[in-house]
């Protein structure tokens, strides 16, 4: 748009001051090329204002709060349980609590009335100490520490969004 254009549609939306209105009006009254811009301008504001808005039906709001509400109700709950992890889990601990009973009772040594009574089974704890060296536990407590950052990180970030 050159400035002649952005000169009169300011003056035709009452968008300039006093002294720009005046000096524009004396312009359209003096220059041809102004009175013809202005009433090109003229006609097309008039077809602006003659144009009837388009407005959506009766019943648009209602329809669309409808459809929301039909795919809303139609999504899962995020927190469904899946029966097949539980179970999982369950398995895990009663496998884990079955050694370890197994582990303690053929470990135990029997005193008393129950002596007679042997365990044929003898289980051996292998040791744990040359896992458990000097660089594994520190990159043991080396991925804690950043895994723990990393989680309080997350947490500060949830915090400072739900503030605002």
């Amino acid at each position: 748009m050159n400035s002649i254009e952005e000169k009169l549609w300011n003056y035709l939306d009452g968008n300039c001051s006093p002294e720009e209105r005046e000096a524009i009006s004396h312009l359209i009254a003096t220059d041809p090329t102004y009175q013809q811009k202005h009433q090109e301008l003229l006609a097309f504001n008039q077809e602006l204002e003659n144009i009837e808005l388009d407005a959506p039906p009766m019943a648009f709001t209602y329809n669309v709060m409808e459809a929301i509400r039909t795919e809303e109700a139609s999504k899962p709950l995020k927190a469904s349980i899946d029966h097949r992890i539980i179970t999982a889990i369950a398995a895990f601990f009663i496998v884990t609590i079955a050694v370890l009973l197994v582990t303690a009772l053929a470990n135990s040594h029997t005193y008393g009335v129950h002596e007679t009574v042997q365990i044929p089974v003898k289980v051996q704890i292998p040791t744990l100490t040359r896992y458990f060296s000097g660089p594994v536990m520190k990159g043991f407590l080396f991925f804690d520490v950043v895994l723990a950052l990393f989680l309080f990180d997350g947490y500060l970030r949830k915090k400072h969004i739900t503030t605002l």
